[in-house]
């Protein structure tokens, strides 16, 4: 009976074992998808929104610590920039404002759903950079600016391997000045 019941016990440790390894450690990705930046025109005192489409593209680290059997806490940091562009011309004047590079930095909460697939939410800071140019009259001028805000998102990655990983995500980033952001992404990566 007893060795029965040891066998058993040894069963649900190394049943348990696949799920933790997927979400504790170290991981390292690489992101590419779909991105679009929405303005609102009432911040800058005309009426409605302006909303283009771009593909964003990055890298992503992370680190996550086991807080019980399938699940963890963890933080997160990404670097992205964007293709995403806005383009005005009326004759000879024009102007462009490009999304530049994302910084992200943030918490992230995980549950393994089974030993090969896990579900994610996180939510963080964000600051990503705009430039913008115009040309009136003959005349360009250009600048940069920072918006800070905050980013909430969901997804999911599948183990592929003994560490590789696949993953798509879902995050919406609200900045300062009437910008707000939807990306869906999808992810290559490594847990060490």
């Amino acid at each position: 009976m007893k060795f029965k019941l040891i066998l058993a016990a040894t069963a649900v440790i190394a049943a348990a074992a696949p799920s933790m390894a997927q979400v504790a450690g170290g991981r390292i990705e690489a992101v590419v998808g779909y991105d679009n930046v929405r303005v609102d025109l009432d911040d800058f005192g005309f009426a409605g929104s302006e909303d283009k489409s771009g593909v964003v593209y990055g890298i992503g680290a992370g680190y996550d610590v086991a807080v019980g059997s399938g699940a963890s806490l963890g933080i997160d940091a990404e670097a992205t920039d964007a293709s995403t562009r806005y383009r005005v011309v009326d004759g000879a004047d024009q102007g462009r404002i490009s999304a530049g590079r994302d910084l992200y930095v943030g918490g992230r909460i995980t549950a393994a759903v089974s030993p090969l697939f896990n579900l994610y939410g996180k939510l963080g800071y964000t600051n990503a950079r705009y430039k913008a140019a115009a040309t009136i009259g003959g005349t360009t001028i250009s600048g940069a600016s920072n918006l800070d805000g905050i980013r909430a998102g969901i997804g999911g990655q599948y183990l592929l391997g003994a560490n590789l990983y696949v993953g798509t995500e879902y995050r919406y980033s609200n900045y300062e000045s009437g910008v707000s952001r939807h990306q869906v992404v999808g992810a290559l990566g490594f847990r060490f």
